[in-house]
């Protein structure tokens, strides 16, 4: 689907943010969702710091992205925001309520189980590397990612999916999030989760939400950004 000014959906998004963060903005989850279900959606994008500001802390109370907006409700957090998504659109949930039940409980897997200690990991590697913290950290860090990433694999085994079926918005936030570590050389050390993330990745739905997304960005950093990225190094050097 297209991006659609006349639509009623409303999602936020950043206008701007460092590269490394590009194609890992959460709202990428939501436009993915939007894509499967085949609705059509209005972008807002937010300078930085209008994140901090009251209006958009009206709609978000923690000043993030994304939020989304239709003619019923407004909703943050991209967890809700999917399940929001697939319950009110056909394709990403079963009719079956035991299947659906099951979709669910991996919805809530990915976002607090495998996500935290993947996290983490990017923590301790890149956001807060320089730390004294960090290095004593990353041993315990990185086997917490091998043990659930190995429990998930291990329930995986054979499947193309999670619950053996087709692919549902349980497989769309799993494989959102197995990419925060894309590369690192953790999640490649499991086959068949490295060929899940490949199958999730690979669908014509998240081509076109990543591409939407990365085209969204301004190129060139705004002036009050200068400052924001001298605090971060600043960090790193500390």
């Amino acid at each position: 689907m297209a991006i659609d000014s006349s639509s009623p959906i409303e999602i936020t998004a950043f206008k701007w943010v460092p590269e490394i963060a590009r194609g890992q903005v959460r709202d990428l989850r939501v436009r993915w969702a939007l894509e499967e279900v085949g609705q059509r959606y209005e972008v807002q994008y937010l300078v930085l710091g209008e994140h901090k500001q009251p209006p958009h802390r009206a709609r978000q109370p923690f000043g993030q992205v994304p939020t989304y907006q239709d003619s019923e409700v407004t909703l943050f957090e991209s967890g809700a925001i999917v399940l929001h998504i697939a319950e009110r659109f056909e394709g990403l949930l079963s009719d079956n309520p035991a299947a659906r039940a099951r979709a669910i409980q991996w919805m809530f897997t990915a976002l607090n189980t495998i996500e935290p200690p993947l996290t983490d990991y990017m923590f301790v590697t890149i956001f807060e590397a320089g730390k004294p913290w960090s290095e004593p950290r990353r041993a315990a860090v990185e086997a917490r990612v091998h043990e659930r990433l190995g429990e998930l694999s291990q329930r995986l085994g054979d499947r193309q999916w999670l619950d053996g079926g087709g692919f549902t918005a349980g497989d769309l936030l799993m494989v959102t999030v197995l990419r925060i570590v894309e590369g690192k050389g953790l999640v490649e050390q499991y086959d068949n989760l490295a060929a899940y993330m490949a199958r999730g990745i690979a669908r014509p739905g998240f081509k076109k939400a990543l591409a939407d997304q990365l085209a969204g960005f301004a190129e060139t950093p705004p002036p009050e950004a200068s400052a924001w990225m001298e605090k971060q190094q600043q960090g790193k050097r500390s």
